[in-house]
């Protein structure tokens, strides 16, 4: 039986990996490739590897997996898993199962982007999510805030850090008093027409075509999508999410059903930043360890 296997090959599951193997525990990390940063062309915010691609960052982690003979890792998606007396049966993709006593959560969240024509075609490399992921590399410049209203006038507050060039698309949304007295109190600019086209080539933001006939320049900006978990096996084992969208856990990602944790966006899902899924990952790494431990199952002796 594996000691533990990990669901998700993003930093949380990475680091999880990691910290298992070095505490000799068998570990078995089922990575599908479906990270969400997979589109961005740089990473951001993490210490020693800032603007460092996504491929990249995650090949130096299983470069490093090499050096722990109990690390497996498997290119393959995780389709079901069953409690059982003593752990679990893990199913994937691939038509491969195995018993497992821990497992590890870290299949991260999907984006719902607001109803704006073609904004895929510039996600990831001029229209971002994360003001402190991206936000200095388009300081300075003329910016458009698209996605909800409320969140995107907190998102307007925080970046005016970066720039102070600003114009929330609301997208047909009209606004609330409240709203129009605190867009009034900050000094921003909105535009509550619907947007007919971005326009822009490569990736590159350069104009914005409302369906009032208006055209505004614009060379980057940020959204504000709904984040919503990206699997539904926790749920399916019984594990409720809590009012953030993350799953129900304690501080090192224990959940209520014994030997399942969830670490990174699955189990906070904001904020939404590398290091601090990887050092999620980390913990609830140790938490694992330390239950096998005390169930007195010691580590491998290779």
């Amino acid at each position: 039986m594996i000691d533990c296997t990990v669901v998700g090959g993003g930093p949380a599951g990475l680091n999880a990996t990691l910290v298992l193997g070095r505490a000799r525990r068998n570990v078995v990390l089922v990575d599908s490739n479906e990270a969400r940063n997979k589109i961005t062309d740089a990473s951001h915010g993490f210490i020693t590897r800032d603007g460092i691609k996504p491929a990249e960052f995650r090949a130096i982690a299983h470069q490093e997996f090499s050096r722990y003979p109990t690390i497996q890792t498997l290119k393959d998606k995780v389709v079901e898993i069953t409690k059982e007396k003593d752990g679990f049966l893990v199913k994937t993709e691939m038509k491969k199962q195995w018993t497992t006593r821990k497992v590890i959560l870290a299949t991260g969240v999907k984006e719902k982007f607001p109803n704006i024509p073609n904004l895929r075609d510039f996600y990831g490399t001029s229209i971002f999510n994360c003001p402190y992921c991206d936000g200095w590399e388009v300081r300075d410049q003329p910016l458009a805030l698209f996605g909800m209203i409320d969140y995107t006038l907190h998102t307007a507050k925080i970046l005016r850090n970066w720039s102070q060039d600003l114009v929330i698309f609301t997208n047909g949304e009209e606004l609330t008093k409240s709203q129009a007295k605190e867009i009034q109190k900050n000094e921003l600019r909105v535009e509550t027409s619907p947007i007919r086209l971005l326009i822009g080539t490569e990736g590159k933001l350069q104009k914005i075509e409302l369906e009032n006939g208006k055209i505004i320049s614009r060379v980057g900006g940020f959204v504000t999508p709904e984040l919503v978990q990206a699997s539904e096996l926790g749920t399916r084992l019984g594990v409720k999410l809590n009012d953030t969208g993350g799953h129900h856990s304690d501080e090192v990602g224990k959940t209520k059903i014994h030997g399942l944790f969830v670490a990174g966006e699955a189990s906070n899902v904001y904020p939404a930043q590398l290091i601090i899924a990887a050092a999620s990952g980390a913990e609830a790494a140790m938490a694992v360890n330390v239950e096998l431990t005390h169930e007195g199952i010691l580590g491998s002796d290779k």
